[in-house]
């Protein structure tokens, strides 16, 4: 992903019509496989200055795609008479490590309770799993500390230390863990049931907004984990670990 940013300068008596202009254009960009996400904001200490925030998947994706492809008509005729008001109109890669989130929310991890809930929640439930008929023979002869491993991975994908990652491989590792495993349908939907059962059980937060979330994981990571389980696995990802955060639910305060 690459970010856009075209910065404006627009008079008081032309701006209703200015952002009027962009609600309509917006119409080009939420159509737009090349087009990520966008925001346009006003300055408070100068009410003047706009900016326009575009996420593309590249940069040539947007200049060779998006400009020459059939939406931009559109959006081009809508933005045309503010063109002269650009004053900034760059492309910026994100290639800095300096990138994290702020103490607005507190991460997954530290919402769930830290190390010493998930180690509690994935000890629990890994006993529950040497007793469960279709999840014990999956898990027949497992590593003393896999509860313990586990509770590393979830941990860490959910804003916690880097510990997997460090000390156990990351996420190519993960993956291969799984690969010649055949899983089955019927055990990731068991693992899945089992695990949210435990939380309940271990007193992890029951909260809409975290579970949502945890929910959502699961879904996603089990899924996953059938993939590479599969016949045809991909290849072995070479990415950085997968990284939860609350997404369009953040934690209810009251």
């Amino acid at each position: 992903m690459i970010v856009e940013y075209i910065r404006y300068t627009i008079p008081a008596d032309q701006q209703a019509d200015f952002e009027a202009a962009y609600a309509r254009a917006a119409a080009s960009l939420r159509a737009a496989p090349e087009c990520a996400d966008y925001e346009l904001t006003r300055c408070q200490e100068d009410s003047a200055s706009y900016i326009l925030r575009i996420r593309w998947t590249s940069t040539p994706d947007h200049l060779e795609g998006f400009r020459k492809g059939e939406h931009f008509p559109a959006f081009f005729a809508e933005i045309k008479p503010y063109f002269h008001a650009i004053q900034e109109m760059r492309h910026y890669d994100t290639v800095t490590e300096v990138t994290g989130t702020g103490g607005a929310n507190p991460t997954l991890y530290a919402w769930a309770g830290g190390a010493e809930a998930l180690d509690r929640l994935f000890t629990r439930f890994y006993e529950h799993v040497a007793d469960d008929e279709i999840l014990a023979p999956v898990f027949a002869g497992m590593d003393p500390h896999h509860a313990q491993h586990v509770a590393a991975w979830i941990g860490e994908v959910f804003g916690g230390p880097a510990v997997y990652s460090t000390e156990h491989g990351g996420h190519r590792h993960m993956a291969s863990r799984h690969l010649g495993r055949h899983l089955t349908e019927t055990q990731r939907r068991r693992w899945v049931s089992l695990l949210q059962d435990t939380a309940d059980e271990v007193g992890l937060p029951n909260d809409p907004e975290f579970r949502g979330v945890f929910s959502y994981y699961l879904e996603w990571g089990t899924r996953m984990a059938l993939i590479y389980a599969g016949d045809n696995p991909p290849p072995l990802p070479e990415t950085p670990m997968p990284k939860w955060d609350w997404g369009i639910t953040p934690p209810y305060r009251g």
